[in-house]
């Protein structure tokens, strides 16, 4: 997080896909437009694969590539529009303005992986969901957040 201590803290085990999955899914129907999902992780640590299960718990029935080369891509949801960005190759946090980032925060869902690009550029009050491999197979997630966001997360049965 940037600024503030996070208000909500959640670690999980995540045995396999499906475990990922569950947990994109129990996440997905509690953002709400300008709501952020920074995704932590190294390469490999399952970035994408948890925006994939997030959007489609979103109701994006549509194949979900991977913003990697694009860097940015959108979906129409249930919930809003998404913007899914993927700042790995940013070589400074301006050039995100050239994505169209300003309009993401404020009328879309926004979901940004590598979000430790935008330095000082990503408000304060967001989700952060970091991902750490530790096997083939499975994951540890945390999840933290502050604000209005917080809230909504305390009240999801984890």
């Amino acid at each position: 997080m940037t600024a503030a201590a996070a208000d909500f803290t959640f670690d999980i085990s995540l045995a396999d896909l499906t475990a990922t999955e569950r947990l994109a899914s129990a996440l997905a129907p509690t953002l709400r437009v300008g709501d952020i999902v920074c995704l932590h992780g190294d390469l490999g640590s399952g970035k994408t694969t948890f925006a994939r299960f997030l959007l489609a718990a979103l109701g994006v029935e549509d194949e979900v590539a991977s913003p990697t080369f694009n860097l940015v891509l959108t979906y129409d949801t249930v919930a809003g529009p998404v913007w899914h960005f993927d700042l790995y190759r940013l070589e400074a946090a301006e050039e995100a303005y050239e994505l169209g980032i300003e309009d993401a925060l404020v009328d879309a869902i926004t979901l940004i992986e590598w979000p430790e690009r935008l330095g000082d550029l990503l408000p304060d009050t967001h989700i952060d969901v970091t991902l750490e491999i530790v096997d083939d197979t499975a994951r540890h997630a945390r999840i933290s957040a502050t604000g209005a966001i917080a809230a909504r997360l305390r009240e999801l049965p984890w």
